[in-house]
């Protein structure tokens, strides 16, 4: 994904083209119809300025820390307890990852970091995974940098301020007293955010990150990378895309069909690196015995249709597997992007 993708909706259409960097313009951008992701025509690099409608969505971006519980994305969830760890004796999560450059570009931006600890103990402390998935833009090598810098710092401090704790609790400290996941996660990715902001001026990314404690997942997001939920009964996105299309299909400014075909489609309001001010959506969900959580990057979503996504993680042998096909999946329709895949699945 680049700058110029994200923030005017064009792709570069050849190896040799790098991401373009961001300009003062308002012109908006080409795009070739019909929908081969490859036949984008690129043109010079603008920022996007906001009409009325468009000032709306990004006006009423705070109100999402309002959305009920029954939001589709589960933007603000609570689950009480929210540290309730629990663990199935003999029983542990499993996970896989794949990433690839696609068929188009000539390096990945895409960025992975996982962690991921299993005991087995007196103690009883339940299965612990921190996976973070960013999709980095800005000029050929700013995105790459971008992307590395989120999973790294978010790694670090996530380590040192909830692992690394967790790993010293004596059997009799009180869990109330347990540093909140939730909490250390957003600080983690406002971290990030301040170090792609100093560090790569013209650089921005994605991310999602999540961190599984047992049957609990917290996730803190920005951009368009997505989570799903997947079990037998379906597919649910539970995180929401800070795009400029999805908060207009929210005010019912556009229907999905309409988005689809948008031409500033992938138009970002929100992403590392991009403002000092960053708000951090958090979500809190349970995993079901068996489901899986799927984090990806849009070189995923965008070519495989959520209804394939189920199909191939539910029929795969393993996590792992169900990866290496999605990737092959995405490469099969074009491969435009880089592709990232993670999938946990619970124990059951």
């Amino acid at each position: 994904m680049d700058f110029l993708r994200r923030l005017v909706g064009s792709k570069p259409k050849s190896e040799e083209a790098s991401k373009p960097q961001p300009s003062q313009t308002g012109a908006p951008a080409e795009v070739t119809q019909p929908g081969n992701p490859a036949e984008v025509t690129p043109t010079a690099p603008v920022v996007a300025q906001p009409s009325k409608a468009e000032k709306a969505a990004q006006d009423t971006a705070k109100a999402e820390s309002s959305m009920p519980p029954t939001s589709p994305f589960g933007a603000t969830r609570q689950l009480p307890p929210l540290e309730s760890f629990v663990g199935k004796p003999g029983k542990h999560l499993i996970y896989g990852l794949a990433t690839d450059i696609g068929q188009i570009r000539n390096n990945n931006q895409d960025a992975v970091y996982i962690f991921f600890s299993s005991n087995v103990s007196a103690s009883g402390a339940p299965d612990l995974g921190l996976f973070v998935v960013a999709d980095g833009m800005g000029g050929h090598h700013d995105g790459e940098k971008a992307s590395a810098i989120t999973t790294r710092m978010v790694a670090k401090h996530v380590a040192t301020n909830f692992i690394i704790p967790l790993l010293g609790e004596r059997f009799d400290d009180d869990p109330a007293e347990r540093p909140v996941v939730s909490e250390i996660l957003g600080q983690a990715v406002q971290m990030a955010n301040q170090a792609v902001s100093d560090q790569i001026p013209e650089g921005g990314t994605t991310v999602t990150a999540a961190a599984v404690l047992g049957d609990l997942v917290h996730i803190a997001h920005v951009g368009d990378s997505r989570a799903y939920l997947i079990t037998a009964d379906g597919i649910e996105q539970i995180t929401r895309d800070h795009s400029l299309v999805q908060r207009l299909i929210e005010l019912d400014q556009l229907t999905p069909e309409e988005a689809a075909l948008h031409p500033q489609r992938n138009v970002l309001y929100r992403a590392i690196g991009q403002s000092d001010n960053l708000e951090v959506d958090a979500v809190i969900r349970r995993l079901p015995p068996g489901a899986r959580l799927l984090l990806c990057s849009d070189g995923l979503w965008n070519q495989v249709a959520e209804s394939m996504l189920k199909d191939i993680v539910l029929s795969a042998s393993s996590p792992q597997d169900a990866c290496d096909r999605l990737i092959t999946a995405a490469n099969d329709r074009g491969g435009p992007d880089n592709i990232t895949v993670v999938i946990v699945q619970a124990p059951g």
